[in-house]
């Protein structure tokens, strides 16, 4: 039998919140679906500073919602490691926001990218308060067709739920996208809700949460492509 697929979650786990536990469910949803074993290490931010190896064993990462993390530099830290070494890497909610400034700050070259929940009154907010609480809504998404988002729902208008109150700042997404984040995903009033990066194995953020609506007989598509990046990623290893 094939070893378990290991999928780290970068976050502070808290178990009274409802997309972590839902974090973790919707991975047995899709892992069930496929036929596979999964094991889901939680890695709190603050050790990620100091100590990448768990991250640097997974065969998949999810950055999860819960912002802002106790260690902004230990999430910063293991989605550099995702992005730059090809693994299957899942953003949800915090976790978007994250790798919205990760990419800003190594790949961009704005070293002092920030996010407006550490730092309201930074140069470059990359990340900055909604103009409107999404928390607790289910919107539209129009994604771009062609793009992972739309391969893997096998379509291009969807309804996701939300947790969040910040996003990627409008004043900033041109460089974001024109940088090779791309936008690939908007809501009714064309803000950014889906990002990819082209040309890795799977490198997906999205605003919204996807795991509040996954259940065991409809595992949610992008979770299930992430498990499926992970597993193609191992065959070829």
């Amino acid at each position: 039998m094939a070893p378990a697929l290991l999928v780290a979650v970068i976050g502070d786990f808290d178990r009274t919140f409802a997309p972590h536990t839902a974090t973790n469910d919707a991975l047995a949803h899709a892992a069930t679906r496929l036929g596979i074993e999964i094991e889901i290490p939680w890695l709190a931010t603050e050790p990620l500073e100091r100590d990448l190896s768990a991250v640097r064993a997974a065969d998949a990462l999810w950055c999860a919602p819960g912002s802002p993390y106790r260690s902004l530099a230990g999430a910063l830290a293991a989605l550099r490691h995702g992005r730059e070494h090809g693994v299957p890497t899942l953003g949800t909610c915090g976790g978007f926001q994250h790798m919205v400034i990760e990419y800003a700050r190594h790949v961009l070259g704005f070293e002092d990218a920030q996010h407006a929940e550490y730092d309201p009154y930074a140069s470059h907010l990359f990340v900055s308060a909604l103009t409107c609480s999404l928390a607790g809504k289910t919107l539209p998404v129009s994604l771009a067709a062609g793009s992972r988002a739309a391969e893997l729902y096998g379509v291009t208008e969807v309804e996701e739920r939300y947790y969040c109150d910040f996003g990627l700042n409008p004043g900033h997404r041109r460089t974001l996208h024109d940088g090779g984040l791309r936008v690939t995903g908007v809501d009714a009033e064309e803000e950014a809700r889906v990002l990819e990066l082209p040309g890795h194995p799977f490198y997906v953020a999205t605003l919204f949460v996807p795991q509040a609506r996954s259940t065991p007989e409809q595992p949610h598509p992008l979770v299930t492509g992430l498990l499926r990046a992970a597993l193609r990623a191992r065959r070829r290893a």
